[in-house]
């Protein structure tokens, strides 16, 4: 093709666009819908009760590439228990300057405590603000759940709570959580 050809066939490329209407996102009043899979922000998980899923381990901090996560665990006590388990996460934070969103502290956590939300909307002009401590990373009580520290539900144990035995008013029988 001739190089006059070549520029007529570069110039319909470039008037077919100058026909079509222009899309035009609303962004802030108005987000766009979010794939059901996408991995956004963090999310620390809690049973039917209230009490915290993450026993504390270390183990997303340490599949973490980047070395976004920092937690240090300590040990429940029958007056103070935050979880099921021996140990918690006392101290708990994701620094999302370092965070490259590959999911691997999710597939490292033995009790599926850590998730992944659809929430996108991390931006801030504070460095600081970056930094999700737990307060900011666990997930909100529901109506039926209690705030710990409590004590287990009545005649569990953490197996129960590991097996997904327990709901939000005490104990289920096993015959009811395997229906």
């Amino acid at each position: 093709m001739s190089k006059v050809g070549d520029a007529l066939a570069g110039f319909g490329v470039t008037f077919k666009a100058m026909l079509h209407k222009p899309i035009t996102e609303q962004y802030p009043e108005k987000p766009g819908p979010v794939a059901p899979r996408y991995h956004g922000r963090h999310q620390l998980n809690r049973y039917a009760d209230g009490l915290e899923k993450c026993i504390g381990c270390e183990l997303c901090a340490w599949a973490c590439p980047a070395d976004a996560i920092f937690v240090e665990g300590a040990d429940n006590t029958a007056e103070q228990r935050f979880s099921p388990g021996e140990r918690y996460g006392r101290v708990y934070q994701i620094n999302y300057l370092r965070c490259i969103g590959c999911g691997l502290c999710i597939e490292a956590c033995p009790t599926r405590a850590l998730t992944m939300t659809n929430d996108y909307e991390m931006a801030d002009d504070n460095r600081a603000d970056l930094i999700y401590g737990k307060d900011k990373l666990l997930a909100p009580l529901t109506a039926d759940m209690t705030a710990p520290p409590h004590a287990m539900a009545e005649g569990s144990t953490d197996e129960d709570y590991y097996r997904g035995n327990i709901r939000a008013d005490g104990l289920a029988r096993p015959s009811e959580a395997t229906r």
